[in-house]
């Protein structure tokens, strides 16, 4: 048992927009985690191999539930034993194979048995547990737990809220390759929390990130780019960030590259993809995305004009919040039959929302 993958997703506090603008629909995180990649599970490595870098999150699709699985039975033997248990859901086997190798000096065991009470896998959840565990890990060498380390530091879950040593523990991680401590170590460097105010260098470790395929990275270095936050003003990159991110399924990037698309600022290759980057993030609940597309409904933006669509999508944003009275005011025009159809249509689309099986 070597070394397990890690970089998975941890819901992390917003602390602050990496670059704030026009280009954000809605505010992003500086979450130390990228929101359209999937859950990873515990892995090994070859015997004697350093410690890896985290596999970028990648080609991701839109924000998915995990998938469930049915717990095998399966006997975990060998030597990556309480890994195979650990992705068979037996978690107090996989803490008790652990322990036992963390007792032989295995670093990524110290890791694993880390992440078992960080999320309460078995056990109940013991951030402060978590924490001494990543320790003694990260002194080991072991860079997930470094990197998990710096975020609980960031955080102050588990232990004292530190943005100085948590940078620290993102700056030793990013040395060895890890994309998502290059992204937090930019974001303490463009708000200057931890380390010194620094733009050039946010976008130097944040460009990294993006390019490792961190779709969240990907969605901020386009703001920067369109900005000017950390270099010259650069329309062309700022597309350019903003489609890979779009492309990946986050959902804000696909709400404000839509936009962009169809008031012409976009790439000329991505224009087709504007309703459909939309739609997209309307169905992932952006209350923006579902107000825009009721209004590229009633106008024929790109569609045909659906004044059913229309007013489904604007009951659908109204309820979630969103105002938008010039809108009301044509919608009331439509006539009641329609209006019904759509409040029906509008309910069902909620429905179906709320229900949706765990993939």
């Amino acid at each position: 048992m070597r070394s397990h993958r890690l970089s998975r997703l941890i819901a992390f506090a917003l602390l602050v927009p990496a670059a704030s603008g026009s280009l954000h629909a809605e505010s992003s995180s500086w979450s130390a985690t990228d929101p359209a990649a999937p859950k990873a599970a515990p892995q090994k490595k070859p015997a004697g191999a350093a410690a890896a870098k985290p596999a970028a999150p990648g080609a991701a699709a839109a924000k998915s539930s995990p998938k469930k699985d049915v717990p095998t039975t399966v006997p975990a033997t060998g030597e990556d034993a309480a890994y195979l248990a650990f992705d068979q859901g037996q978690y107090l086997t996989a803490l008790k194979l652990a322990q036992e190798a963390a007792s032989r000096g295995d670093a990524t065991a110290h890791t694993l048995i880390g992440r078992i009470y960080q999320e309460g896998l078995g056990v109940p959840k013991d951030e402060k547990t978590a924490a001494n565990w990543y320790t003694r890990a990260s002194e080991m060498g072991d860079v997930p737990a470094t990197f998990e380390l710096g975020l609980m530091l960031a955080q102050g879950k588990g232990v004292e809220k530190n943005r100085e040593a948590a940078a620290q523990l993102f700056e030793k991680a990013a040395l060895t390759g890890h994309a998502l401590a290059n992204y937090n170590l930019g974001l303490l460097f463009l708000k200057g929390d931890g380390k010194p105010a620094n733009p050039y260098r946010a976008l130097q470790h944040m460009r990294y990130a993006a390019e490792k395929g961190v779709a969240q990275a990907q969605y901020d270095v386009a703001a920067m780019y369109q900005k000017g936050v950390g270099s010259e003003p650069n329309a062309l990159e700022a597309a350019n960030w903003l489609s890979r991110a779009a492309e990946q399924g986050l959902d804000v990037a696909q709400y404000d590259y839509a936009v962009s698309l169809l008031q012409g600022f976009g790439l000329t290759r991505d224009e087709p993809k504007a309703i459909q980057y939309l739609k997209a993030a309307a169905d992932k609940g952006l209350p923006g995305a579902q107000n825009r597309l009721a209004w590229v409904h009633l106008e024929g933006v790109g569609v045909d004009k659906n004044p059913v669509e229309a007013a489904k999508w604007r009951f659908i944003a109204k309820r979630n919040g969103f105002s938008d009275k010039p809108l009301d005011e044509q919608i009331a025009k439509i006539a009641k039959a329609d209006l019904q159809k759509a409040e029906q249509q509008a309910a069902e689309w909620t429905d179906r929302i709320q229900v949706q099986p765990l993939q």
